[in-house]
């Protein structure tokens, strides 16, 4: 979809290829990395473990960053309005956000803390993960079947709704390691706070401020 949408908008196919797969690179590079950073007492024993990604492991906003940064060295070397790309990627990581959740559950992982008040033994934070997946690519095409939209606010609103949805609902009731406070309710089954609620508040304002930065320069030029 991206090569198509993108030569329709004017990029040529091998240059896409290339900044694709530049930015693969550098996603699965920097969602170990940060994985690792934030998990150091699993490698502390076994630190060639660091390297390998087979074993599981990978943060989705360490991707984002690592995919984010790679494409617009990219883009600048190709001379590419990298805002425009990003918003052509918008489906692509949304959707490989819902399958990467989906074989989390035959993986047994991201699991779900035990509650009291479902009938299930934990929550279905696997399935939380889809949703979202879904949900933010829904919200991606209402925005896009507008028409009327600046180069850049469409993944930046993506950006917004994904780190909502998952700081909110995924994060709370996923059984991640809590970083402050560390209150967990055993009857709803959710902890607080995890790394990802506490920057949850610094990717909305980022995201926030970049959509109204994109309409302002608009307005100027």
């Amino acid at each position: 979809m991206l090569i198509t949408k993108g030569k329709e908008k004017g990029f040529k196919e091998e240059d896409l290829l290339i900044i694709i797969l530049v930015v693969i690179v550098f996603a699965i590079i920097g969602a170990r990395a940060i994985y690792v950073l934030t998990n150091l007492g699993e490698f502390t024993n076994a630190p060639f473990e660091a390297v390998r990604i087979d074993h599981g492991g990978l943060s989705f906003h360490g991707g984002l960053l690592g995919g984010i940064l790679s494409g617009w060295i990219a883009a600048r070397i190709k001379n590419y309005n990298i805002d425009i790309i990003l918003d052509l990627a918008v489906p692509g990581i949304a959707i490989g956000y819902s399958l990467v959740r989906f074989a989390n559950i035959f993986n047994q992982e991201i699991l779900g803390r035990p509650s009291i008040i479902l009938s299930l033994e934990r929550h279905p934070t696997q399935v939380y993960g889809i949703v979202i997946g879904l949900a933010v690519l829904f919200i991606h095409i209402y925005l896009v079947k507008r028409k009327k939209y600046i180069p850049g606010t469409l993944f930046w609103s993506f950006v917004f709704y994904y780190s909502l949805l998952r700081g909110t609902i995924e994060e709370t009731f996923r059984e991640n390691p809590l970083y402050a406070l560390g209150y967990i309710n055993e009857f709803w089954g959710a902890g607080f706070f995890t790394l990802t609620h506490l920057i949850t508040p610094l990717l909305l304002l980022l995201s926030w401020w970049m959509i109204n930065r994109k309409k302002k320069i608009w307005r100027w030029n």
